[in-house]
């Protein structure tokens, strides 16, 4: 039980990767994801705002997909889904409300 009592020495690393290394496009998504995931679902709280929460939840559901298919650690994928189910719920509110371009075409 020795490793138990080793510090954890992962300071050269961010936050989300747990290997050590640094993981900067990873991070990347990770941040926007997160931030289009609150985005969308803060925004599909309003009726009118349904273009703003539907766009946003779109983008976040293509950038966590994609960050998934490139993250290397538990954590980053942690947080991209996360982020993932906070888009995908603010987009099909925002789809409910009106969609991606309710009131503009047709």
């Amino acid at each position: 039980m020795a490793q138990a009592m080793r510090p954890n020495s992962t300071s050269a690393g961010s936050l989300f990767a747990s290997d050590g290394k640094s993981h900067p496009l990873p991070d990347t998504l990770v941040a926007l994801t997160a931030v289009l995931g609150v985005i969308a679902l803060v925004t599909s709280l309003w009726h009118g705002l349904h273009l703003l929460s539907s766009w946003a939840g779109l983008i976040g559901i293509l950038t966590g997909a994609y960050g998934q298919f490139v993250s290397e650690t538990t954590r980053e994928r942690f947080a991209l889904v996360l982020g993932l189910g906070a888009s995908a719920v603010g987009f099909f509110i925002g789809m409910a409300h009106g969609g991606l371009f309710g009131g503009i075409i047709g």
